[in-house]
């Protein structure tokens, strides 16, 4: 089993002003969701992926800071492609990685 350093994430990214609204298995969902978070088999590197929605210009500067505040905690921040959200037929949320 994989251990999971969310402590340690949900430090970096108070330090960064984001917060997390929810977390399943491997990702953490944030409250804005142009990007969120998914662990890798290392439990200190985690992906960003990006809302596919997103101007992902705009995410520069708070990706940047995430991961400054990551290095300071150990944490690494990679690039990790893409996602959509949509909304299925029973109202329930589907996320497409691109």
């Amino acid at each position: 089993m994989t251990t999971r350093e969310l402590g340690l994430v949900r430090e970096a990214l108070s330090a960064a002003g984001m917060d997390i609204s929810y977390a399943y298995e491997d990702l953490i969902f944030l409250e804005h969701n142009g990007f969120l978070l998914q662990f890798s088999d290392n439990p200190h590197q985690l992906a960003i992926l990006i809302n596919d929605q997103a101007n992902e210009d705009e995410l520069t500067i708070a990706i940047a800071l995430l991961q400054a505040k990551g290095t300071e905690l150990g944490l690494v921040f990679g690039h990790g492609g893409r996602y959509r959200l949509n909304e299925a037929d029973d109202g329930n949320i589907q996320i497409e990685f691109l």
